[in-house]
């Protein structure tokens, strides 16, 4: 696994993808989507509310982002197959247990163990429900977010199956630190370090190509490997090759 450490989360953003694009291989998703893949890591973020929150070579800047944070921690009154908020503040989805339908407010769960239990390691929420997800198209790339106190901070965890770093990553984690202070101020403590963990990250590198041209500079800032080059025909690197 690789770790990358970053004064905040839209530099590490930013460094995700840089070395996705220049370390990574082609691999055809089961949805025959190609996309640039890398193996799995870490990005390990001190201080999450310092800035920039957002890289700038990011389309996603902060009206969006705070609508995107806006939704994870209150809802949407969009459809879609699934929602973040749903599956950590309404979990259970089609199950019952006793005769009632099941309804767990996980978030509040975590709030209520870390009151009583300041050092447990049981602060957890899970999104990922079998009786739903393994028939589902589009199904969760978000599956477990741990919360831990440590030196009167809330550190959070954050595990991703899959996730594409270029377009979504930025988004997920400016909500998901927005959740963290949100729980943080639930238990009147500062927030600690961010960690956010993917086991697959990946680019997709021919539907998202006009997203990738300022995270590489037209080859100024890195060198993607030659795949996306001779797709983008930028600045003429392929041809030179």
């Amino acid at each position: 696994m690789r770790v990358i450490r970053a004064p905040a989360i839209g530099k590490a953003h930013e460094l995700v993808v840089q070395m996705i694009l220049e370390k990574g291989w082609v691999l055809r998703t089961e949805d025959n989507e190609a996309t640039i893949e890398f193996e799995e890591v870490a990005l390990q973020v001190d201080n999450p509310l310092a800035d920039p929150m957002a890289s700038p070579h990011s389309r996603f800047q902060q009206k969006f982002l705070e609508k995107y944070a806006h939704d994870l921690l209150n809802g949407s009154a969009s459809s879609f197959e699934y929602d973040y908020h749903g599956r950590l503040f309404d979990w259970g989805e089609r199950l019952s247990t006793g005769g009632q339908d099941v309804h767990i407010d996980q978030i509040d769960y975590i709030v209520n163990k870390l009151r009583q239990s300041p050092n447990s390691r049981r602060a957890i929420a899970i999104t990922w429900n079998p009786v739903i997800d393994e028939k589902l198209a589009d199904c969760p790339c978000l599956q477990l977010v741990q919360c831990v106190v440590r030196d009167g901070r809330l550190n959070m965890r954050v595990i991703f199956r899959s996730n594409d770093m270029l377009t979504a990553a930025g988004a997920n984690m400016y909500a998901l630190v927005r959740l963290q202070k949100s729980i943080a101020n639930q238990l009147n403590i500062p927030c600690g370090t961010y960690t956010h963990i993917s086991l697959v990250p990946h680019i997709y590198y021919l539907r998202d190509m006009h997203d990738i041209e300022p995270f590489c500079g037209k080859g100024t800032l890195i060198r993607p490997v030659m795949d996306v080059c001779r797709a983008c025909g930028g600045c003429g690197r392929a041809e030179k090759s």
